[in-house]
């Protein structure tokens, strides 16, 4: 069988290629309705009766093939396949930063036997195809583990945690790491908790799009990350992305304040109850506030690497089965983080369950679904209610930052009250003092 044969094109899209021999590979001219298309012809997946080409572009586009679409070979191509360029000569007075891969779309390119994107990109290419790194710092390049990022576990929280911290006990000026957009804020929070007393900072970077596409972000951002690594004052872990669509500056928020809020956008992510850390903006680092942790090479660090997974997430929706709540704790959970409505709320129809959960020494704490503000569960009887039977709020972190420390106090002790104590201690910045105007915030990420 040909390669076209078993590509996934059917019906007359598979007639129109035969009828010119096309294969995967080839170069193709496509007018349909008195418009005509140029690329590369690419396999597809799923059904459907389109001709898949990828244009000059980067970008895929799918032609119907109705009656009237004319097909020509105009050229037999080969492939795309990636190749780096030579690194380049690194300059000894820079600051020493370490590069690690972990996966994700910044380190990923498009893989033409799907037309989709792929992990495969390393930390050294990832050097090389960015020269301008050069000008930045000297860098070195690690791969920890090549993963999307969905696949993520506490695990390689861990292992993350511990690469890091043997390089810092080395003797570098920072840490960058390469890692997917899609659950890089739970990543930034768990390193915030896990690494402690900070000597250099540790930024988090990542791409919404990959880095042999036109419209990539991928340099931008990671030639930020090395400077603000390489040269910030702060001592903490952050996560380095556009701060607006267009490549004008990258913005680094706080590992626990930061939140993805768009699926595409480059500036996706946006520090939430909180303020960013820095700018990086034509190769200048200005700090957004003055509530930081310093850099200090004589900084011991601590590490606490340790992560509960039996630890799940149940968000609040009117109607809630409660149900789940007890199947969770008879699946051996140790600890449940409810998502509640507004000031901190779940139905009266909960309670009983709640209240069960907490009795069996699960650990039950609470953040709520609102995007701003915090939780006060002083103001309603439900509130009340629900701190009566021992459930634990969390202040003004958002689910994603309190899942993550729920985990993380889970991982370093088992005794409950320590637990409670430990959700409720201020360590990473996951805390905000006061409630901040929502105008304010964003204005401050401006």
């Amino acid at each position: 069988m040909s390669q076209i044969e078993d590509s996934g094109y059917k019906g007359n899209a598979l007639h129109l290629l035969k009828k010119v021999d096309c294969d995967i590979g080839d170069i193709l001219r496509v007018t349909s309705k008195g418009k005509m298309y140029e690329g590369i012809l690419i396999p597809r997946s799923g059904e459907g009766t389109a001709i898949i080409i990828k244009m000059k572009s980067g970008y895929n586009i799918g032609i119907q093939a109705t009656a009237d679409v004319k097909v020509e070979k105009i050229g037999k191509g080969t492939k795309p396949s990636f190749a780096s360029p030579p690194i380049p000569k690194q300059n000894p007075a820079l600051p020493h930063v370490i590069i690690m891969s972990t996966g994700g779309t910044i380190a990923s390119r498009v893989d033409y036997r799907t037309g989709a994107v792929r992990s495969a990109i390393s930390a050294s290419d990832l050097y090389g195809v960015v020269p301008e790194l050069a000008d930045v710092a000297r860098v070195d390049t690690e791969i920890v583990f090549s993963l999307y990022s969905e696949n993520v576990t506490q695990k390689h929280w861990t292992e993350l945690a511990e690469t890091v911290a043997k390089r810092i006990e080395q003797g570098v000026d920072g840490i960058v790491i390469a890692h997917g957009t899609d659950t890089m804020a739970y990543t930034s929070a768990a390193l915030s908790f896990a690494l402690q007393n900070l000597p250099v900072p540790v930024i988090l970077v990542g791409a919404q799009r990959s880095s042999d596409r036109p419209s990539s972000d991928a340099a931008t951002n990671l030639i930020g990350a090395v400077k603000a690594a390489g040269e910030a004052p702060f001592a903490e872990v952050g996560l380095a992305m556009h701060e607006t669509v267009s490549d004008t500056a990258i913005i680094v928020h706080r590992g626990t304040k930061v939140r993805k809020c768009h699926t595409s956008r480059r500036d996706t992510f946006k520090s939430i109850n909180g303020f960013p850390i820095a700018k990086v903006k034509d190769l200048q680092v200005t700090m957004q506030t003055d509530q930081y942790q310093r850099r200090d090479p004589k900084k011991k660090l601590i590490l606490k690497p340790n992560f509960s997974e039996k630890v799940a997430l149940v968000k609040f929706y009117p109607g809630l089965d409660p149900s789940i709540i007890d199947f969770y704790v008879e699946k051996g959970m140790k600890g449940i983080l409810l998502e509640g409505s507004g000031l901190g709320h779940v139905s009266k129809f909960c309670f009983d369950a709640i209240k069960r959960a907490v009795s069996m020494g699960v650990v039950v704490a609470l953040s709520s679904q609102c995007i701003w503000g915090r939780v006060n569960m002083n103001v309603y009887d439900t509130g009340r209610d629900l701190l009566s039977f021992g459930v634990v709020p969390l202040d003004d972190m958002f689910p994603e930052t309190g899942l993550v420390k729920l985990m993380w106090t889970l991982g370093q002790t088992s005794e409950v009250e320590e637990v409670k104590k430990l959700l409720k201690t201020h360590i990473a910045g996951e805390f905000s003092p006061r409630t901040l105007p929502q105008d304010k915030i964003i204005e401050g990420a401006q």
